[in-house]
């Protein structure tokens, strides 16, 4: 009876499923290959170092961009990640899985946004600067939560363990938030659409002024 009750230790062991050496080499090799990756996040700041310089009140708010972004992402990851190791994501519901995690990520992202731009508020950002940031701020978490949803099943399908999407996802959003904000920071602020919204803001202030 003992030697039966330490098969079951065994079979419930999770290390007993690879040896030692092959799970430091697996994971090994994809936190070097993430560490890799995420440097490109540093090439595209380097990039837009200009623009960057010329508002630096976004480089100020870009932390609470990306980990916004790594965090919705990740909430959404381990929850794909528990539904398909307890058999409640199958294929026969994942279009429908899918479309709830999207139709969340789109309330998150609104909610998120105006804690943002409350936030902005408070701390006196400019009003171009304060839209540049929520803007920014609501793409970065709807896009998070989507890979966030997908990315374990999508890694499943190929042969891969969804336990890595975790990780992955916050690497991506790190390169993914970058990029998103300093595109759209550079539509709000640098193009003739920024000048409009700069000539609008600064009448209505005006017009504020005037009347008081």
């Amino acid at each position: 009876i003992q030697l039966d009750d330490d098969d079951d230790d065994d079979d419930s062991d999770p290390n007993a499923e690879l040896p030692f050496r092959k799970m430091i080499l697996d994971r090994a090799g994809w936190l070097v290959g993430l560490l890799v990756l995420q440097s490109m996040s540093s090439f595209i700041i380097q990039y837009n170092e200009e623009l960057l310089r010329r508002h630096t009140v976004i480089v100020a708010f870009l932390t609470m961009l990306v980990g916004a972004g790594g965090n919705a992402g990740n909430q959404a990851s381990v929850r794909v990640i528990r539904g398909l190791a307890i058999g409640t994501i199958k294929p026969q519901n994942t279009r429908a899985f899918l479309l709830n995690e999207f139709t969340i990520g789109l309330c998150l992202s609104c909610v998120l946004s105006i804690a943002g731009c409350v936030r902005a508020a408070a701390f006196f950002v400019p009003l171009l600067e304060t839209i540049a940031i929520t803007s920014s701020l609501f793409m970065i978490v709807i896009i998070s939560v989507f890979l966030g949803a997908t990315l374990p099943i999508l890694m499943k399908y190929a042969g891969i363990d969804p336990a890595h999407s975790s990780t992955t996802i916050q690497v991506l959003m790190d390169i993914t938030g970058v990029s998103i904000t300093v595109v759209l920071s550079s539509l709000v602020l640098d193009s003739n659409f920024g000048v409009w919204l700069g000539i609008t803001a600064a009448n209505v202030t005006a017009t504020g002024h005037q009347q008081t």
